[in-house]
């Protein structure tokens, strides 16, 4: 498989301040990659500069051959990149199914096909999405970021504040999308989940990659040093 996204030695700042010395990651077609590092550690920046949210940086970032450095975000999104942002951040005066409209792209994800992955927003379809649970919020998100039909799903702690029920139903949610061979850039804090649903792992540290490699690498040892965990 070819790689997918490319981003070596990524450099990145916010105003003076350096928050990206070197970072380093491949995801190929249909892989699932975690990012994984203690908050702080670069991980958010890190996807912001891939899709376009940085005004400064260094080194490469490709898809699908194309340089995404200096690209603006509108451009990269409909290149096939769909972000699920940290916090949610549906668009509140809208419906439910206006918000899956707003940014909809023809493609294989339709109202329906969302509507079955998450019966919950069919049920609240004229609902405005300010009335939504927070975990009816995040699937919403999903959704809308699915209705873009994407090549490549970054998921930004997608199950951070959910209730145990709702963070279950979208891991399985995730396993769907993993089934179907969509390219999946998550981060998050469930390991154990991870664990199961991802090929490879990535951990940042000060701005830095500083481990890669596969599930059953990541030893006790390893996180506990790295993560804390």
């Amino acid at each position: 498989m070819k790689n997918f996204l490319e981003i070596k030695s990524l450099k990145a700042w916010y105003g003076a301040s350096q928050a990206l010395f070197d970072v380093n990651l491949e995801i190929k077609e249909g892989e699932i990659v975690a990012l994984l590092g203690r908050n702080g550690m670069g991980k958010s920046t890190t996807i912001k500069s891939i899709c376009g949210l940085i005004n400064k940086f260094q080194g490469e970032i490709s898809f699908n051959n194309i340089s995404l450095l200096g690209m603006p975000s509108y451009k990269i999104a409909q290149l096939g990149i769909g972000l699920v942002p940290e916090g949610r951040r549906a668009f509140s005066n809208l419906t439910v199914i206006e918000n899956l409209l707003a940014t909809s792209v023809d493609g294989e994800w339709t109202l329906d096909k969302v509507f079955e992955l998450f019966p919950k927003l069919e049920e609240r379809k004229f609902q405005g999405a300010y009335s939504l649970s927070g975990g009816e919020q995040q699937m919403l998100v999903i959704g809308r970021a699915l209705m873009t039909n994407p090549k490549l799903l970054i998921l930004d702690e997608a199950t951070e504040g959910l209730s145990p029920t709702i963070r279950l139903e979208i891991w399985k949610v995730i396993e769907v999308l993993k089934n179907k061979k969509i390219s999946i850039l998550i981060i998050d804090k469930s390991l154990k989940q991870l664990q199961i649903l991802a090929d490879k792992f990535y951990i940042l540290e000060k701005g830095r990659t500083v481990w890669k490699g596969f599930p059953n690498e990541l030893t006790t040892n390893t996180a506990q040093k790295h993560l804390g965990v």
